[in-house]
């Protein structure tokens, strides 16, 4: 049976539900997701989506792209521009007010989180890539390959360096395939992530 058109777009502020939805179901079942807000899959995927709907409404500055077929957005992506993956205390508090409504307990651990992760971000410019999602049935059909494919020509057409962060082992792989490098290793809420970034190609 073929594989139904795909098309990779700007996502657009109006389609805001769809693409928390597609993040919070696509990455309910992270392990760092699973550290920070409790076994239960229904209570995870609502602490997502408060926690993504916020950082996507706080942070403006956000390049988005997403995957749609047959009219519903199947993926998406956000991009943070060089200079700008660094929110202000405002947007954090944004950010926070809107876990703590949904799950207060896991406040403490989501800071423990992104405080790991923000250590490790480079001094150096760059482009930082995430979150990314494919949502739940549309996993392993090549539609996260086809928005990393429309972000690394982005990179190699500007020539920054990108980073990301991810606590999938499966997900190194996944990136190498597209230029990127394990630069450090680091024990979060109990579970080892990977910083990884890719070099801008020689010109």
């Amino acid at each position: 049976m073929a594989e139904l058109p795909l098309q990779i777009r700007e996502h657009d502020q109006t389609e805001m539900s769809a693409a928390v939805g597609v993040l919070a179901r696509g990455m309910r079942d992270n392990p760092g997701h699973i550290a920070a807000f409790g076994p239960d899959p229904d209570r995870r995927r609502s602490a997502l989506a408060a926690m993504f709907s916020a950082l996507l409404r706080a942070v403006p500055t956000l390049e988005r792209i997403c995957a749609e077929q047959e009219g519903d957005i199947v993926g998406f992506a956000a991009i943070a521009p060089p200079g700008t993956c660094h929110v202000s205390l405002v947007q954090k508090m944004k950010i926070a007010s809107s876990i703590a409504k949904v799950m207060p307990s896991a406040l403490p651990r989501v800071l423990s989180w992104q405080g790991v992760w923000a250590r490790h971000d480079p001094d150096e410019p760059h482009s930082h890539f995430g979150p990314i999602a494919v949502d739940v049935g549309r996993q392993g059909h090549g539609i996260g390959s086809r928005l990393m494919t429309e972000y690394t020509d982005r990179l190699d057409a500007t020539g920054h360096l990108a980073y990301l962060e991810t606590d999938k082992p499966e997900n190194v792989t996944f990136y190498q395939r597209f230029g990127f490098e394990v630069t450090g290793e680091a024990a979060v809420l109990g579970n080892l992530n990977w910083f990884m970034s890719r070099k801008p190609p020689t010109r």
